[in-house]
């Protein structure tokens, strides 16, 4: 019985293993006979592509092919027309030939033309041809330079025409731009006191507060019946400002005795010395100069004490800086020269009373010595004509500062000075023969002389304004310039009856 079931299932198993083999032998017909597929139609993809690359390859062979056939068309045609230019260029150049030989010749021919003539001329004429040229060029000479004449003469005439009233112009507008204050000329400064009593304490015991003061300052105190006031004289306006300040600065402390005059002298001296360098730095500021030696700021500052006929130093030369740069912006000159040449032209002044010599030449070796240009130290030596002006800027300084100092009010002369001024200028005027009367007027500016007329003509009458003018300027000193006027008048009546 086991041996049966042993059997039957042997049997089973090679049966189902009989089965799995049949199965499988037809699975992988089946999957033969797909991969035989999938290789033809692989196949016949790429037969197809292949096909479609090769038909592709030759459209672009045959699209080069007919590009190249078409350069080689161009070029072909483009050689060519090379070859035409160049058959054409030979013919040109042939034909230049023929004719640069036919011009040589030509030249050859006139040359000798020419020499002819030359040799004919100088036969004729009797001159070489060297002895022609010059004689020439002496003619020509000649014609230019008369021709240069002519133009000088016609621009002077235009210049003269035109030259006061562009002056007077210029002039005109800087002196209405610049306007600056001017200052009194006084050699005494009043200080104010709140009473009598203080006059004895600055006095002291038997004056030695007095002579304490007047040792430290060098200040004259003159101490009188004015109500309330002490005047302090001295010619130096430095040291009369410090003295005026230590009596103040005394006054309102009310302490006064020689160790505090001492004390309140020094403070004074140092603030007016910080005021002479602020006044100084100020100046150049204004002035817009801004490289300025410091030791010629500071002596700069010190014109702010210095007055001239009453104008005040440092304000004068502000105003001659001004209007010098001013005129040179004007006429195209160098502004900054001008401007700075103006400030520094009386720089001089501010020690000309403690040093000897001119201010003008202490003012070249101030500016000399603290590294200023040569055109600035010209300028300061030739505003008042010490040295010929040879610069325009110094020119322009030499005229801002008559401009300054001369226009009326800009100065102020003692009374004195003045009346005996007018008065020498009407007796030059009437020291002459044939003057029925002179007058000086607009402030001694212009002289007017009245002639007989039949003692003088036109021309008698311009020599005696020059000789007049020429006797002033010898005879006098005055500031800026005075014009000298001749009148000659003749008068017919008739009376109609």
């Amino acid at each position: 019985m086991l041996f049966v079931v042993l059997a039957f299932a042997c049997f089973l198993l090679w049966r189902d293993s009989k089965r799995e083999k049949r199965e499988k032998a037809a699975l992988l017909a089946e999957m033969e006979e797909k991969n035989s597929l999938y290789k033809k139609e692989a196949m016949l993809a790429a037969k197809e592509a292949v096909q479609k690359d090769i038909e592709k390859f030759q459209e672009e062979t045959k699209e080069r092919r007919q590009e190249l056939s078409r350069l080689e068309t161009k070029l072909a045609k483009k050689e060519e027309t090379l070859e035409d230019k160049l058959q054409s260029i030979a013919v040109k150049e042939s034909e230049l030939q023929k004719k640069s030989d036919e011009l040589t010749d030509k030249e050859d021919y006139l040359a000798e033309q020419i020499q002819k003539q030359i040799q004919e001329l100088e036969r004729i004429s009797g001159l070489s041809r060297d002895e022609a040229k010059n004689l020439l060029l002496e003619q020509l000479k000649v014609d230019l330079q008369q021709e240069a004449n002519n133009l000088i003469r016609e621009n002077e005439n235009y210049i003269k025409e035109t030259s006061d009233e562009k002056a007077k112009e210029i002039l005109t507008s800087v002196m209405q731009r610049c306007v600056i204050d001017h200052v009194v000329e006084s050699t005494v400064t009043s200080v104010s006191l709140p009473s009598d009593e203080m006059k004895g304490r600055i006095i002291g015991r038997e004056g030695r507060n007095i002579r304490t003061l007047e040792t430290l300052t060098g200040v004259d105190l003159i101490i009188d019946d004015t109500p309330e006031a002490v005047v302090l004289s001295c010619f130096d306006p430095v040291r009369r400002e410090i003295a005026k300040i230590a009596l103040e600065k005394l006054v309102s402390d009310g302490r006064i005795h020689p160790a505090r005059i001492e004390e309140m002298v020094e403070k004074a001296r140092v603030e007016v010395e910080q005021k002479i360098k602020q006044e100084g730095e100020n100046a150049a500021m204004e002035m817009g100069i801004m490289n300025l030696n410091k030791e010629l700021v500071k002596t700069l500052g010190r014109l702010y004490y210095r007055t001239s006929y009453g104008q005040n130093v440092l304000i004068h030369s502000l105003e001659v800086g001004h209007i010098a740069g001013m005129i040179a912006a004007e006429i195209g000159a160098n502004v900054k020269i001008a401007k700075r040449a103006g400030l520094l032209h009386d720089i001089g002044k501010a020690i000309d009373q403690t040093q000897e010599g001119t201010h003008i030449e202490l003012g070249v070796e101030l500016a000399r010595k603290y590294g200023e240009k040569e055109e600035v130290i010209h300028a300061i030596e030739a505003h008042h004509d010490d040295v010929t002006a040879n610069t325009i800027e110094a020119v322009l300084v030499k005229l801002a500062d008559a401009v300054s100092a001369g226009r009326p009010g800009s100065r102020r002369d003692t009374l004195e000075i003045y009346i005996k001024r007018l008065q020498k200028l009407e007796e030059i005027a009437l020291s002459y023969e044939g003057i029925k009367q002179s007058f000086a007027v607009q402030a001694g500016r212009e002289i007017r002389v009245i002639v007989q007329p039949d003692k003088f003509d036109d021309v008698a009458s311009a020599r005696l304004a020059r000789d007049i003018a020429k006797r002033i300027e010898e005879e006098l000193d005055y500031p800026g310039q005075i014009r000298v006027t001749v009148v000659r008048e003749i008068r017919t009546t008739e009376i109609a009856k």
